[in-house]
């Protein structure tokens, strides 16, 4: 089976292709190449590569597909609010604008990756699940990411399955590491400072989740029979996935010898918390998504990587690592322009 994943390149794709080949499809990548990275990947001619902005996708790009994996995006809230107008070209504009030219050409099913930001700031204490919680989508990020899903939606067809997957937060090594989410972000912080600092009380609830359970998820959206997954949207977490940030800072400093772990609360309260149900995906797709890894074991294999790769304070820090500003740098370098194209002989 030929498989496009688009956005291959970044954080997660880097990771989900290998584990695509791993199980014997043939994938197809497009990326626009934004994010070099910190170690080099090995799948050179191992699969077939498009360079290109998503927004200028062909349906002659889309020859001899069969299933779509749709990551391309600008990743979170602060790259959204950057510059919301891209934010909606990107994000939205292109992803239906995609997903039509999928159905167009025939291909069978449309795995597109989701957010739960769109649940917004939760002022209750119950899991927030899928159908049945408020959306409040404040960032052009979040907004995006609902609307999509509610456009994609009206594509579904008995011959164009699609399915929308909401990540919880997601952590874990990759050689497109990024350290602006928040437990690599205390882990990376840990093994390069000797110390984690929490300006919050460390009370506010997040969801987070590996990197190799998302993309397991993803997989489980092309593999399982689509009466379980047409036109569903799916929380992607772990059982007991919810965390304070005290504890993800606690577990950091388990994975992380020697290190110092303060709350100065200067901060107070954190207002950003919510909890988010796993029931649906961990119910509805129990024989195709099995969760492995929790918070320890997926620091420890942090740790690891870093030691492997001789992780500083200053990769930690830079642009490598941190989206918003290589953007910002690729833009003040004239490598792209003010809409994120490529400027040609840069």
């Amino acid at each position: 089976m030929n498989i496009l994943v688009t956005g291959n390149n970044g954080y997660i794709g880097s990771v989900l292709t290998p584990m695509l080949i791993e199980k014997g499809y043939n994938v197809i990548g497009l990326d626009t190449d934004f994010y070099q990275g910190i170690e080099k990947d090995k799948l050179e001619g191992k699969i077939k590569q498009i360079i290109k902005d998503v927004r200028n996708i062909s349906i002659e790009d889309l020859k001899n597909v069969d299933s779509i994996i749709h990551l391309a995006a600008l990743s979170n809230d602060p790259l959204g609010e950057f510059n919301p107008k891209l934010t909606y070209d990107i994000n939205l504009d292109a992803t239906i604008k995609l997903a039509k030219l999928a159905k167009q050409a025939g291909i069978k099913r449309f795995v597109y990756v989701s957010s739960q930001s769109m649940y917004g700031i939760s002022k209750i204490d119950n899991e927030l699940d899928e159908d049945n919680s408020k959306k409040n989508p404040i960032t052009a990020y979040a907004k995006t990411k609902w609307d999509a899903e509610c456009e994609l939606k009206k594509l579904g067809s008995d011959d164009f399955t699609v399915v929308c997957f909401r990540p919880s937060t997601v952590f874990g090594a990759s050689p497109k590491l990024r350290c602006d989410i928040v437990f690599n972000n205390l882990v990376a912080c840990a093994y390069t400072t000797g110390k984690i600092e929490i300006k919050s009380d460390g009370t506010p609830w997040r969801p987070v989740v590996h990197i190799r359970d998302v993309c397991s998820a993803f997989i489980a959206g092309l593999e399982a029979p689509k009466e379980l997954v047409s036109n569903q949207s799916f929380n992607i977490g772990i059982e007991n996935g919810n965390y304070t940030v005290r504890n993800l800072a606690e577990a950091a400093q388990k994975v992380v010898e020697g290190c110092s772990l303060v709350f100065t609360g200067e901060h107070g309260h954190d207002s950003r918390t919510y909890k988010v149900s796993f029931e649906k995906i961990l119910s509805v797709l129990k024989d195709y998504y099995k969760p492995e890894w929790d918070l320890i074991r997926g620091g420890k294999e942090l740790v690891e990587f870093f030691k492997r790769i001789n992780f500083t304070e200053e990769m930690f820090r830079g642009r490598l690592c941190n989206r918003l500003p290589q953007l910002k740098y690729l833009i003040e370098s004239n490598r792209v322009d003010n809409n994120f194209f490529w400027i040609k002989n840069k």
